[in-house]
């Protein structure tokens, strides 16, 4: 395995920069991993293929203002967590103007780099909490290349977020309306995704990449119907990190007995890998050489994805966060 086995070509012109203004308008590339039969479908064909005992398990993790800039303009903060109202662990630009002892503004707020953790990120405590609903945007990808916008705040959520905390949506679930969920069986966990989604592999062996920690939370009723399931469709690869962390922790072999559990997960998931939840998985397209598309071919086959990626170029399919999705049986 090399980083280059997962890199493509693709035409900046098929990054989706905005949402389409109707969720359900998106298109879904169907993946048919048994013959590697390739299908273009709609997201709203998607109740076509539901088979009885299906369960489709969603990430119901809710975005938060985590992307702050200076008074000044000079310094960007990306807020990883919160320890209470007034210390933050940070992502910051420039790093060099932000070394310990220094100081940040943001509106009537002075925050003081107190250590930098062993990621490089900035521990800042504040003298006052920071107003939020003032200061705060969402941290949209790195490749959308433009400011928040208003519509954001509401198409950057999925319709069944509650649960704050994340940094960045699980693009998947966005093309979801509530017309669409009453048609399909479903049960939600959490995984707070954060900004290491979107760091990238800086190593020719993937298998040396340092993989991001994050939390993650199946309830009671959640676990209960996974395993009344004949085949769980997972929304998302933020979902499919959850239920195979969870798989490999139990120590079974084969499928598990799931309980309610919360914790937090590191796992990397990259071909070659014995999935023993996830039967079929529903996705965004992924950024080359990205950990997102080394868990996708894990599932489906290098080989296949590859076929399917190049088959979504040709059909100028949108990529990324706010474009089309596929659906892997």
């Amino acid at each position: 395995m090399r980083l280059s086995d997962f890199d493509y070509d693709l035409p900046p012109g098929l990054i989706a920069n905005h949402p389409l203004p109707d969720r359900t308008a998106s298109r879904m590339l169907v993946v048919d991993r048994a013959t590697g039969d390739l299908s273009h479908r709609g997201i709203a064909d998607l109740p076509a293929y539901r088979q009885d005992g299906d369960l489709f398990v969603m990430n119901d993790t809710r975005v938060v203002p985590a992307r702050f800039h200076s008074n000044d303009g000079r310094i960007e903060l990306l807020r990883i967590d919160a320890v209470g109202a007034h210390t933050w662990r940070c992502m910051v630009r420039p790093g060099k103007r932000m070394k310990a002892g220094r100081t940040v503004q943001v509106g009537a707020s002075t925050g003081t780099v107190t250590a930098i953790d062993a990621d490089g990120y900035r521990i800042i405590d504040w003298d006052q909490p920071v107003d939020e609903a003032a200061h705060g945007h969402l941290a949209l990808p790195p490749y959308i290349e433009r400011e928040e916008e208003p519509a954001d705040r509401e198409r950057y959520q999925t319709v069944y977020a509650r649960e704050e905390g994340a940094v960045a949506a699980p693009t998947a679930g966005l093309h979801f309306t509530p017309d669409l969920l009453k048609q399909l069986p479903h049960a939600f966990l959490t995984l707070h995704v954060g900004p290491g989604t979107f760091r990238p592999v800086q190593v020719d062996d993937p298998a040396e990449h340092r993989m991001h920690e994050e939390v993650f939370r199946i309830g009671a009723g959640t676990a209960e119907a996974i395993n009344r399931a004949t085949r769980v469709i997972a929304v998302g690869t933020t979902t499919v990190r959850v239920l195979e962390s969870v798989a490999a922790a139990s120590g079974a072999t084969g499928r598990p007995e799931l309980q309610a559990v919360s914790g937090s997960t590191d796992i990397f998931i990259h071909p070659p890998y014995d999935f023993r939840l996830t039967n079929a998985l529903l996705t965004n397209f992924h950024l080359p050489k990205s950990t997102l598309l080394m868990l996708v071919s894990a599932f489906a086959g290098t080989e296949l994805i590859r076929k399917a990626y190049a088959e979504a170029i040709r059909e100028r399919y949108r990529f990324f966060s706010y474009g089309d999705c596929m659906l892997i049986l």
